[in-house]
């Protein structure tokens, strides 16, 4: 059997699988709805990138953590449209920030639209989502205010880098934490409370999606060096050529700096310089495809994927859990 979302999820019970499909494709109605606006064009920009699709990895997170109270309690669906309104609208800044001209495998809002309409339908998103949001409790609130603060914090310790003598692996670590892994955590955190979970069980779902989430961003981090456009929906070298320091360059100019090799430290010198030009950009995604810094990134990712798996035991056995792990490995292999 498998779920529809991330990764062609397995799961081996019918019951469950029958459940999470019913609560995603009530998501999807849910996003379809919260997007819509008496505006015409605003309907149209704000429901881009819904209708282009999308692996909905933070509602299936929902679902399955829900598994461990209530899982058709009423706060569930709305919580997983919260999560995913708010991931979507920082798409759209994302790609803003990035000059992306591609994502999800469809033309990017911004270059659609410019970058006005697309900065704005990203805060339209985040209004409607405050809207659901209110309806679930002061808690909810309080919640996803802390996570949000934390995406925009890591945002802009990236854009900042790190300070003076701090190590830029540990530095690039705590900015996917924040940019990423907040969010992951609240889906987990958002499905197991909404469900009336014991707390004990809401705080190990908080950890797992905190690990998850680091996992899920280092294996983005791969495919942005390893994959075609057709594989990750968006254009290959997007951060490479923007300059954002991804954990495969981050290896690599640890190793440079470490042993001094001519090639390594030829390559730092590609990266450092303009890749904005397509013959540059597309030499250095070349080297980097097979430069022994990007099977260290997916070590990395393999062992914080491990680390998310290792944080369920508490749990009892049950086939919510088992699609959880599952995850876990299917992280790994969408780093290759």
């Amino acid at each position: 059997m498998t779920v529809v979302g991330p990764f062609g999820l397995s799961v081996r019970d019918q019951a469950l699988e029958t459940d999470v499909q019913a609560g995603l494709a009530a998501v999807e109605a849910g996003l379809l709805e919260a997007t819509k606006s008496e505006v015409p064009f605003i309907t149209e920009a704000a429901q881009h990138l819904v209708r282009a699709g999308g692996k909905r990895f933070r509602p299936l997170l929902v679902m399955l953590a829900s598994r461990f109270g209530d899982p058709y309690a009423p706060g569930i669906v709305p919580s997983a449209v919260v999560v995913e309104l708010t991931h979507l609208a920082t798409l759209y800044h994302d790609d803003v920030m990035d000059e992306a001209d591609v994502r999800r495998g469809v033309e990017s809002a911004n270059a659609r639209w410019g970058n006005s309409v697309a900065v704005l339908t990203g805060d339209f998103l985040f209004a409607r989502a405050s809207h659901i949001l209110a309806d679930l409790g002061p808690e909810a609130v309080r919640i996803q205010a802390e996570a949000f603060e934390r995406l925009v914090t890591g945002q802009i310790l990236e854009t900042a880098g790190p300070r003076d003598g701090r190590d830029p692996v540990a530095h690039y670590l705590d900015v996917i934490a924040g940019k990423t892994g907040s969010l992951i955590a609240v889906s987990g955190r958002f499905g197991a409370l909404m469900s009336g979970a014991d707390e004990a069980v809401v705080d190990i779902l908080t950890q797992y999606g905190e690990r998850l989430g680091t996992a899920f961003q280092l294996a983005d981090d791969v495919l942005d060096i390893a994959s075609d456009s057709h594989e990750s929906g968006k254009t290959p070298g997007t951060d490479l050529r923007e300059g954002i320091p991804t954990l495969p360059v981050l290896r690599l100019r640890q190793t440079a700096a470490r042993e001094g090799r001519a090639e390594d430290l030829d390559l730092v010198r590609l990266l450092d310089g303009d890749l904005t030009d397509d013959a540059r950009h597309a030499e250095a995604l070349a080297r980097l495809r097979v430069h022994p810094a990007l099977e260290q990134a997916r070590r990395d990712t393999i062992r914080y994927a491990q680390d998310a798996r290792a944080t369920l035991a508490p749990l009892p056995e049950c086939f919510a859990k088992s699609a959880l792990e599952e995850l876990c490995d299917a992280v790994v292999h969408r780093a290759g």
